[in-house]
Protein backbone atom coordinates (compact mmCIF):
# COMPACT_ATOMS: atom_id res chain seq x y z
CA UNK A 1 0.00 0.00 0.00
CA UNK A 2 1.35 3.90 -0.99
CA UNK A 3 2.20 5.64 1.89
CA UNK A 4 0.45 9.04 2.24
CA UNK A 5 2.82 12.18 2.01
CA UNK A 6 2.89 13.64 5.11
CA UNK A 7 3.11 17.29 6.76
CA UNK A 8 4.24 18.48 9.83
CA UNK A 9 5.50 21.85 11.20
CA UNK A 10 7.88 21.55 14.34
CA UNK A 11 6.18 24.78 16.05
CA UNK A 12 6.47 23.90 19.38
CA UNK A 13 8.53 21.28 19.23
CA UNK A 14 11.91 20.12 20.19
CA UNK A 15 14.25 18.20 17.60
CA UNK A 16 13.75 14.97 19.31
CA UNK A 17 10.35 15.43 19.66
CA UNK A 18 9.89 16.39 15.75
CA UNK A 19 11.78 13.31 15.05
CA UNK A 20 10.30 10.98 17.13
CA UNK A 21 6.95 12.11 15.68
CA UNK A 22 8.31 11.55 12.06
CA UNK A 23 9.76 7.93 13.45
CA UNK A 24 6.08 7.34 14.89
CA UNK A 25 4.93 7.86 11.06
CA UNK A 26 8.01 5.97 9.45
CA UNK A 27 9.02 8.58 7.21
CA UNK A 28 11.80 7.95 5.38
CA UNK A 29 12.48 11.44 3.91
CA UNK A 30 11.62 15.16 4.75
CA UNK A 31 11.34 17.42 2.42
CA UNK A 32 12.35 20.95 3.80
CA UNK A 33 9.60 23.20 1.88
CA UNK A 34 11.25 26.85 3.38
CA UNK A 35 12.37 28.68 0.84
CA UNK A 36 15.27 29.82 3.26
CA UNK A 37 15.98 26.95 5.97
CA UNK A 38 16.80 28.85 9.07
CA UNK A 39 15.14 29.33 12.03
CA UNK A 40 15.50 30.71 15.55
CA UNK A 41 14.70 27.16 16.97
CA UNK A 42 17.61 25.33 18.09
CA UNK A 43 18.20 21.81 15.75
CA UNK A 44 15.82 23.34 12.45
CA UNK A 45 18.11 25.43 10.49
CA UNK A 46 19.58 23.21 7.57
CA UNK A 47 22.88 21.96 8.53
CA UNK A 48 21.74 21.22 12.13
CA UNK A 49 18.48 19.69 10.77
CA UNK A 50 19.95 17.62 7.92
CA UNK A 51 22.64 16.19 10.58
CA UNK A 52 20.23 15.75 13.24
CA UNK A 53 17.68 13.74 10.65
CA UNK A 54 20.63 11.80 9.29
CA UNK A 55 21.38 10.23 12.68
CA UNK A 56 18.16 8.78 12.69
CA UNK A 57 18.34 7.74 9.37
CA UNK A 58 15.49 10.05 8.07
CA UNK A 59 17.12 11.79 4.67
CA UNK A 60 16.32 15.74 3.85
CA UNK A 61 15.92 17.31 0.94
CA UNK A 62 16.01 21.13 0.91
CA UNK A 63 13.27 22.16 -2.03
CA UNK A 64 13.53 26.35 -1.82
CA UNK A 65 11.40 26.27 -5.36
CA UNK A 66 8.19 24.85 -3.26
CA UNK A 67 8.56 27.54 -0.52
CA UNK A 68 6.58 30.51 -0.33
CA UNK A 69 8.69 33.60 -1.96
CA UNK A 70 9.19 36.44 0.31
CA UNK A 71 7.48 39.26 -1.42
CA UNK A 72 4.31 36.60 -0.69
CA UNK A 73 5.28 36.40 2.86
CA UNK A 74 5.96 40.16 3.49
CA UNK A 75 2.24 41.09 2.18
CA UNK A 76 1.22 38.69 4.47
CA UNK A 77 3.29 39.91 7.57
CA UNK A 78 2.15 43.20 6.46
CA UNK A 79 -1.64 42.62 5.89
CA UNK A 80 -2.79 39.19 7.68
CA UNK A 81 -4.68 38.82 4.82
CA UNK A 82 -4.73 35.22 4.76
CA UNK A 83 -7.16 34.92 1.09
CA UNK A 84 -4.52 36.96 -0.32
CA UNK A 85 -1.95 34.67 0.95
CA UNK A 86 -3.44 32.17 -0.91
CA UNK A 87 -4.20 33.44 -3.62
CA UNK A 88 -0.75 34.68 -4.38
CA UNK A 89 0.93 31.20 -2.84
CA UNK A 90 -1.68 28.89 -5.12
CA UNK A 91 -0.84 31.74 -8.29
CA UNK A 92 3.14 30.69 -7.75
CA UNK A 93 3.29 27.11 -7.17
CA UNK A 94 1.40 26.34 -10.17
CA UNK A 95 4.22 27.83 -11.82
CA UNK A 96 6.63 25.27 -10.44
CA UNK A 97 6.09 22.10 -11.80
CA UNK A 98 9.52 20.87 -12.25
CA UNK A 99 9.91 20.83 -8.69
CA UNK A 100 6.12 19.29 -7.92
CA UNK A 101 7.05 16.78 -10.21
CA UNK A 102 9.94 15.62 -8.39
CA UNK A 103 8.29 15.80 -4.92
CA UNK A 104 5.66 13.41 -6.96
CA UNK A 105 7.94 10.82 -7.70
CA UNK A 106 10.30 11.30 -4.24
CA UNK A 107 6.70 10.90 -2.71
CA UNK A 108 5.89 7.54 -4.26
CA UNK A 109 9.47 5.99 -3.61
CA UNK A 110 10.06 6.62 0.05
CA UNK A 111 7.42 7.28 3.33
CA UNK A 112 8.28 11.35 2.49
CA UNK A 113 7.09 14.42 4.98
CA UNK A 114 6.63 18.46 4.11
CA UNK A 115 8.02 20.33 6.55
CA UNK A 116 8.04 24.14 7.66
CA UNK A 117 7.50 25.82 11.09
CA UNK A 118 3.92 26.70 11.47
CA UNK A 119 2.04 23.66 13.59
CA UNK A 120 -1.77 24.51 12.22
CA UNK A 121 -1.20 22.93 8.49
CA UNK A 122 -4.34 24.71 7.84
CA UNK A 123 -2.76 28.55 7.38
CA UNK A 124 0.67 27.13 6.08
CA UNK A 125 1.58 26.92 2.65
CA UNK A 126 3.30 23.04 3.01
CA UNK A 127 -1.33 22.10 2.55
CA UNK A 128 -1.31 23.90 -1.10
CA UNK A 129 2.18 22.05 -2.03
CA UNK A 130 1.10 18.65 -0.95
CA UNK A 131 -2.27 19.37 -2.85
CA UNK A 132 -0.69 20.14 -5.89
CA UNK A 133 1.43 17.01 -5.66
CA UNK A 134 -1.58 15.23 -5.37
CA UNK A 135 -3.19 17.14 -8.23
CA UNK A 136 -0.19 15.68 -10.33
CA UNK A 137 -0.19 12.30 -9.30
CA UNK A 138 0.88 12.31 -5.89
CA UNK A 139 -0.20 10.13 -3.18
CA UNK A 140 -3.14 11.03 -0.25
CA UNK A 141 -2.35 13.71 2.45
CA UNK A 142 -1.59 12.97 5.85
CA UNK A 143 -1.11 16.14 8.39
CA UNK A 144 0.73 15.13 11.26
CA UNK A 145 0.33 17.06 14.39
CA UNK A 146 2.28 16.63 17.47
CA UNK A 147 0.33 13.84 18.95
CA UNK A 148 -2.54 12.82 15.83
CA UNK A 149 -2.79 12.18 12.43
CA UNK A 150 -5.51 13.85 9.67
CA UNK A 151 -6.20 13.45 6.51
CA UNK A 152 -6.26 15.92 4.38
CA UNK A 153 -10.07 16.92 3.87
CA UNK A 154 -9.86 20.05 1.75
CA UNK A 155 -8.40 18.41 -0.88
CA UNK A 156 -10.44 18.38 -4.03
CA UNK A 157 -9.38 16.47 -7.12
CA UNK A 158 -10.05 18.59 -10.08
CA UNK A 159 -11.34 17.10 -12.90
Amino acid sequence: MQSPIFTLGYEGLTIEAFIARLQTAQVKTVVDVRELPLSRKKGFSKTAFCAALATHNIAYLHAPALGCPKPIRNQYKADGNWQTYTRDFLKYIQTQDASLRELVKIAHATPACLVCFEADFSTCHRTYVARAARQLGGPTITHLTAKTALPDLGYQQVA
